[in-house]
């Protein structure tokens, strides 16, 4: 068992099963074994490579999209610029340096990253340097002003819970101890009139996931739309309605047991865009699959253009990448773009038939 599960047992032992929202909080965020404040989990090197560490046309184009969308706005100023975890800077990079030509968008512009990891924020400082970042650790510190924001997979490494439906209730799944090691196990049923809502039509047995700290996160991001204005992007793996057990752990670039190595190993689960979406009442909304909301920010040209400078294995990486983001096989179906925006505003570019 790794340091961290060793600590996770003992308290188990000590104080009883825990929620699997606390269990996923302790693995990416514990001061000294979490995974995301000890390493830098992306890249080649890491556990997993995210949209813009694939290619640079994917915050090029999201990046277009936003700039557009503000001047359609009447380019207001100040606004805020903000993602919520950076990873490494790559896709605010990007974005950067796709809008750097849009008058009066970078002179605008307050740049605002959410981001816990000291070793990650070092690198989101090497990879903006010039461009005078300011880090904010909770979602609340966003100013009160027009708000231009991304998230790429962002949302689903938030801490879910899990309730499975009986015929008494909905059961919490826990995580507590047998023999010695960490398990799953169930809670006695417990009365959830908002999952009855929203899933009390599904079969005893259903297994459905809520998100506590998504809901504070894009209600926080709705009220300052609504307030003044502006877009959000959200970008990650996830459906309509998420239902199931959506949870996965990943090491090496491989799927493993999430049991298994408590802090060495990336912890995510599938966004429910429906309760993103219904989380801003007030505001519009459009959904689509990444790959179709490329496509209609033009990646086919830009990809040709970029093609046409390019031989050899720099080609053939590139035509790969292109294929990655937008084939339906691979990243273009599985992850989808959700664009909250207010109603008295027209839908951002890639999202106009939506």
């Amino acid at each position: 068992m790794t340091p961290l599960g060793e600590i996770l047992a003992a308290r188990i032992a000590a104080a009883g099963p825990m929620s699997l929202a606390d269990y996923m909080a302790e693995c990416l965020l514990h001061p000294e074994h979490g995974y995301y404040t000890s390493r830098t989990p992306f890249g080649a090197a890491g556990d997993f490579t995210t949209a813009p560490e694939i290619s640079q046309m994917f915050g090029e184009l999201l990046g277009l999209c936003l700039a557009q969308h503000w001047l359609d706005a009447g380019s207001p100023a100040p606004f805020t610029l903000a993602e919520l975890g950076p990873g490494r800077g790559t896709l605010m990079a990007d974005v950067l340096r796709a809008t750097r030509a849009v008058p009066g968008f970078h002179a605008g512009m307050d740049l605002v990253l959410l981001e816990a990891s000291p070793a990650l924020r070092a690198r989101q400082g090497q990879a903006l340097a010039g461009h005078s970042p300011r880090w904010i650790g909770t979602i609340h510190d966003l100013p009160e002003q027009p708000l231009y924001l991304l998230a790429n997979e962002f949302f689903d490494a938030l801490p879910i819970r899990q309730f499975q439906r009986g015929p008494q209730g909905w059961c919490e799944r826990l995580v507590g101890l047998r023999d010695g090691r960490l398990t799953f196990g169930l809670s006695a049923p417990q009365d959830r009139p908002e999952l009855t809502a929203r899933f009390g039509a599904d079969a005893p047995g259903t297994l459905v996931e809520i998100c506590p700290l998504a809901d504070l996160h894009i209600e926080t991001v709705a009220r300052r739309l609504q307030r003044h204005g502006g877009l959000a992007l959200i970008a990650d793996y996830g459906g309509w309605r998420s239902k199931g057990d959506t949870l996965q752990a990943l090491k090496d670039h491989a799927f493993t047991d999430p049991l298994a190595e408590p802090g060495r190993a990336d912890l995510t689960a599938h966004v429910d865009f429906e309760a993103l979406a219904l989380h801003g009442p007030t505001l519009a909304h459009a959904y689509r699959e990444q790959g179709a909301v490329l496509r209609a920010l033009g990646i086919d040209a830009r990809a040709e253009r970029l093609a046409a400078r390019l031989t050899g294995e720099a080609l053939t990486s590139h035509l790969a990448a292109h294929r990655r983001l937008t084939d339906p096989a691979e990243m273009g179906s599985l992850f989808k773009l959700l664009a909250l925006y207010r109603a008295d505003t027209p839908p951002p570019p890639g999202f106009a038939d939506a």
